[in-house]
């Protein structure tokens, strides 16, 4: 909701002003708290008994705007997923049918996807085969006789016919970081290819023309780092790995997302698990164009994966899920470069679990918001609902 004036918000202004002469420019700028105004919340999903999650957002140099997703699921992990995209051509208030990308034989979750400076669209998205325990565990179970045991077994058919699309070795050999590329708008699209890493929302675009990619390389090291394209997006070099503090494992760093702030700083957002600042967003930095990072540190903000915006006032923002109650979607806004963020914004805090979240913002031309991110809603039926849900708003 709103973020109102309250009594706590003006004692602490009043605060700032009598001792500001003694306090760092840091704490002033974590005590101001811009203001948010939620002019609508809504699903957008079509088809709501399937299951959608892990969407990005993105807004083309012609005004339209790209949703991608993983579409066509039954549930959080199975064999179903598949990548898809929808388009708006009024900043979001409709959209269109959902369009197929990507649909392979294993699951293909979490998609990205970005306008090159050349005007081409990329898509990213990872192959997982972590369903395969859930499917184990339904040929185990005995269920009792009757609907139960009927239902029961055409799920498990389903799964099986899905599962046995192409055979074991074929199935390692489907895991990977995948990207696709189109030159026309996303009327055709190129075969997908391997790329070296991937992250939720995939790569930004710098004011140089290059593309950053910040993201984990599964399946292979687990290392996290930045690769670049020079050549809009066809091929991929590691440029660099981001060092860990001393202490964590590297492994427990997930799903980064990076910027280019207005002073030419590159900052990368990361999902921490490791158990100092466990379930924060860590962030490094890079003054050199991505050929080098800082170990990354705390900014103090507990919530994940984030995803970076930079606004065209300069600012930067971070939207990020919120699984503790109420459980929802947070927005920070960094006025200084990412070098200090504000107290958290309220996008939403309604959801029922923390089966929810992966926002991604973007800018309309009139300085409107719009946020979309996914959440387990109330059940159809026996189906789960997770659907596609957003917000439009205003920052002042």
């Amino acid at each position: 909701m709103p973020t109102l004036k309250t009594r706590r918000e003006f004692l602490a202004a009043s605060a700032v002003v009598a001792i500001g002469a003694t306090m760092t420019s840091s704490q002033i700028a974590r005590s101001a708290v811009p203001k948010i105004e939620v002019l609508e919340r809504r699903v957008i999903s079509w088809k709501p008994p399937l299951y959608h999650g892990w969407p990005t957002l993105a807004r083309r140099k012609n005004g339209e705007l790209l949703l991608v997703f993983s579409g066509g699921r039954e549930t959080h992990v199975c064999p179903f997923g598949r990548v898809e995209l929808m388009r708006s051509h009024d900043d979001g208030k409709s959209w269109g049918w959902p369009q197929v990308l990507i649909d392979g034989p294993i699951d293909d979750r979490d998609a990205g996807v970005v306008e090159t400076a050349n005007g081409s669209i990329l898509v990213t998205t990872f192959t997982s085969l972590a369903y395969e325990a859930a499917l184990q565990k339904m040929e185990k179970a005995t269920p009792a006789p009757g609907k139960v045991k009927e239902e029961h077994d055409k799920l498990l058919a389903e799964w099986r016919a899905a599962h046995n699309r192409v055979n074991a070795e074929q199935r390692k050999q489907e895991l990977g970081t995948w990207m696709i590329r189109s030159t026309d708008g996303g009327v055709t699209w190129s075969a997908r290819y391997a790329v070296p890493l991937n992250s939720p929302h995939g790569p930004v675009v710098l004011r140089d023309g290059r593309l950053i990619y910040a993201g984990k390389a599964l399946w292979k090291d687990d290392r996290i780092g930045v690769c670049e394209s020079k050549d809009d997006g066809i091929t991929w070099e590691w440029l660099a790995t981001i060092p860990a503090r001393t202490g964590d494992d590297p492994k427990n760093y997930h799903e980064l997302h990076a910027v280019e702030a207005s002073d030419g700083t590159l900052l990368a957002h990361i999902r921490n698990h490791n158990q100092p600042n466990a379930g924060e967003t860590l962030q490094s930095e890079s003054t050199d164009g991505g050929r080098t990072w800082s170990v990354p540190h705390s900014i103090g903000v507990w919530g994940l994966p984030s995803h970076l915006l930079r606004l065209r006032d300069g600012r930067l923002l971070m939207s990020y899920g919120h699984r503790r109650k109420p459980i929802g979607n947070l927005a920070r806004v960094s006025s200084d470069h990412g070098r200090t963020w504000s107290e958290p914004l309220t996008i939403s805090d309604d959801a029922m679990s923390g089966d929810m979240g992966y926002p991604s913002t973007i800018e309309c031309a009139d300085g409107t918001l719009v946020t979309v991110w996914y959440e387990l809603l109330p059940r159809l039926g026996d189906s789960p609902n997770a659907q596609l849900r957003q917000a439009r708003w205003r920052l002042d």
